[in-house]
């Protein structure tokens, strides 16, 4: 499976943090609340400020799992503050590439995310999951996170249902 480093984004992540994106939205596009098509339009100027914007602060920040030779980055999770949450990180966006998932890359950005936190004084962490995803779910059950018997929409497709998991921290 090979080696890698879990960082927060820097501005040098930029472009590798773009085509990772397309690869998530093309192999996932239910898990994520923009399309593919969306994703492609935007400047990698855009890209490049969103990144800055996660690199440092308590508020918002991408980490990335890094096989450190330069080459495309293997894995990505986000974490956020939501006003709803008082006390939490929302974790985002996680994806691990498919050559990856079942090994410890998952494991390394959740805890890059939960350490994040803890060091803003957050206590719990909450992520959603789509009702369905079974292997995600398991996943996380794996790393200590627990369904709140919550559901709630997708944000984006209103056909789907998530479930909500948390986990303290």
């Amino acid at each position: 499976m090979g080696s890698w480093n879990v960082h927060r984004v820097t501005a040098g992540d930029a472009a590798r943090m773009r085509a990772l994106r397309l690869e998530m939205l093309a192999d996932s596009p239910l898990a994520f609340l923009e399309t593919l098509a969306d994703a492609a339009a935007r400047s990698h100027e855009s890209y490049r400020r969103r990144i800055i914007e996660a690199s440092t602060g308590a508020g918002f920040a991408n980490f990335v799992a890094d096989p450190g030779n330069g080459g495309r980055l293997i894995g990505h999770a986000g974490g956020t503050v939501m006003p709803e949450f008082p006390g939490e990180t929302v974790i985002f966006a996680v994806y691990v590439t498919p050559a990856h998932r079942g090994g410890k890359v998952l494991a390394d950005l959740i805890e890059a995310v939960n350490d994040w936190s803890r060091a803003a004084g957050r206590r719990r962490a909450l992520l959603e999951v789509v009702v369905g995803n079974d292997r995600a779910v398991r996943a996380y059950e794996k790393l200590g996170f627990t369904d709140t018997g919550e559901r709630v929409p997708h944000p984006v497709i209103p056909t789907l249902t998530e479930l909500r998991m948390r986990r303290s921290l």
